[in-house]
């Protein structure tokens, strides 16, 4: 049986601390986060292909499918 793949995600700021409930995009990775807070711009960390892998509660759904993300160059990143 097939998992359903989870489309939001909260993400929270390791500057400030503020958390929000965002839909994950399921066609591209998201490069770039602006917290609404404290405007601290947010990119993954090392080894993380987006900021939901890396600041988010979910990860994903190209790697809740077990499927590569996206290439490592930001040019194939969505701003």
């Amino acid at each position: 049986m097939i998992n359903p793949i989870i489309a939001q995600s909260t993400i929270s700021c390791p500057v400030c601390g503020h958390s929000k409930k965002e839909t994950m995009p399921t066609n591209a990775c998201q490069w770039f986060y602006e917290c609404e807070s404290c405007h601290a711009p947010l990119k993954p960390k090392k080894g993380d292909c987006c900021v939901y892998c890396s600041y988010g509660d979910v990860p994903c759904p190209p790697i809740q499918e077990d499927k590569a993300c996206c290439s490592s160059t930001e040019e194939n990143h969505q701003v």
